[in-house]
């Protein structure tokens, strides 16, 4: 028997978000980081019966947060993960016959509807941080509209943020908005005293010393990329506790290690990876670095480059209230208050500022045009023009259609023109070097789970 849970401020919005879905279908949920949308709301279309005899699958952008979210709901409803509560993303399946909540990634989902355009065996799907805005997140909204409107009005809808501006989505789904004031613990904001123009591993260090000094619990701290997360952890190796690294580039069993609930208090040196999704317990501290590694269109490389950019406001106070989850907490933030109110309010949407080809190779697929398509925000017309032209060069498309080459390249999870060296090296007789290089490319460490290998900092 599932233990009795606590309570969370989402709960009291569950009757009228369960009204809501069994009459219009569609809902956007908006919640306070920590109010328990996450792990509750799945549930409750499932217990429901909103879903029918099918599976209510929740859609997060990242590995990490889907197998932790998986586990904790698994948790509540006093099954182990795998069966009734299950996950799936790149690489990695816990799931079966009688899984019937399913947290995937946004890839995971995008795939799945070019597979089954129907979503056969579906009930109810729940789009969770959508304020994210990566392109995979609007493809998958746009393309479950899209059914929903022309073949599956039965299938179930909600899309769920912290801090969206929920009034273009609602208008999109034509659903209402439901609104939950959330329970956070008060968190003291620390702002640099004046600019300090130190490399950033020894400041980051530095803050981290003074909020184990200061405080008790978990220090949780935020740095643009896993180089920095390796300097900073070599800057820290002196300390007598556990300096754990959160990064999408670790083994599975690695990210579980920085996850796991531990009495002893911890350094957890992650990307934005924990900037959303469920709570991590007993973190007492933030430091938070200001820094973020985004993609955006290089003309020169023809593809996305990874650049490292500052935060923007509500980014920084989704990282700040990691440390008011279950009790008051600090954020030490390495920039003045001054420089705080120069950054931008929200980070742009990817469909702005990154290239489009794999999307528009996406929305081809489907069946569909880029000048067509349901679009949430349509992108620059000179983007769309650009992968257009690319796909077309790369012999994927022909005439506005796909062809055998682009179907090919579909099934690659790669950029279409890396994609094209991988199907070259494969006719020539070349793979194996062919995917060597794609992986370089791709900014991926290809020597990562080699024996012998390791994570290079270049």
């Amino acid at each position: 028997m599932p233990r009795p849970l606590p309570e969370l401020p989402i709960d009291a919005l569950l009757p009228s978000l369960i009204e809501v879905l069994g009459g219009v279908g569609a809902a956007v949920v908006v919640a306070p980081p920590g109010s328990g949308k996450t792990t509750r709301i799945p549930p409750a279309i499932l217990d429901a019966g909103l879903a029918g005899g099918g599976r209510v699958v929740v859609c997060q952008p990242r590995r990490v947060a889907a197998r932790l979210a998986a586990r904790r709901i698994a948790s509540e409803r006093g099954s182990r993960p795998g069966a009734e509560v299950g996950w799936r993303v790149r690489f990695e399946a816990r799931c079966g016959p009688e899984t019937r909540i399913e947290v995937v990634t946004e890839g995971i989902l995008t795939r799945r509807l070019q597979r089954d355009p129907f979503l056969e065996g579906v009930g109810a799907v729940v789009l969770d941080e959508l304020h994210e805005r990566s392109l995979q997140t609007d493809l998958a909204l746009a393309l479950l509209a899209e059914l929903r409107r022309d073949a599956r009005a039965d299938l179930v809808l909600a899309a769920m943020s912290a801090t969206l501006d929920p009034g273009p989505v609602a208008a999109f789904l034509g659903c209402p908005i439901l609104e939950s004031r959330g329970r956070g613990y008060p968190v003291e904001l620390r702002y640099a005293e004046r600019v300090d123009d130190r490399p950033l591993v020894p400041r980051c260090a530095e803050a981290v010393r003074r909020a184990l000094a200061e405080g008790g619990g978990h220090v949780l701290t935020f740095l643009p990329g896993a180089p920095e997360i390796r300097q900073v952890a070599r800057a820290l190796a002196d300390l007598p506790l556990p300096v754990l690294p959160l990064h999408g580039g670790l083994p599975a069993a690695a990210q579980d290690r920085a996850l796991a609930p531990s009495d002893r208090p911890k350094v957890i040196l992650a990307t934005n990876i924990a900037e959303t999704s469920v709570t991590l317990e007993g973190v007492g501290a933030v430091v938070d670095s200001g820094l973020v590694r985004r993609a955006r269109f290089d003309g020169r490389l023809g593809m996305d480059r990874l650049e490292t950019v500052t935060v923007s406001r509500d980014s920084a106070d989704q990282r700040a209230g990691r440390a008011g989850r279950t009790g008051p907490g600090v954020a030490y933030r390495l920039w003045t208050e001054g420089a705080h109110r120069r950054l931008p309010a929200a980070a742009r949407p990817e469909i702005e500022r990154a290239d489009l080809s794999r999307l528009v190779l996406e929305i081809i697929a489907w069946g569909s045009h880029p000048t067509r398509f349901g679009w949430l925000q349509a992108p620059p017309a000179e983007a769309l023009e650009r992968a257009e032209a690319l796909l077309e060069s790369l012999g994927a498309t022909r005439s506005g259609g796909l062809t055998d080459r682009g179907r090919a390249l579909l099934a690659l999870p790669l950029h279409p023109r890396l994609g094209a060296v991988v199907l070259a090296g494969a006719r020539a007789g070349r793979l194996e070097e062919a995917a060597w290089m794609a992986a370089l490319a791709s900014e991926r460490d290809p020597f990562r789970g080699v024996p012998g290998g390791g994570e290079s900092d270049l």
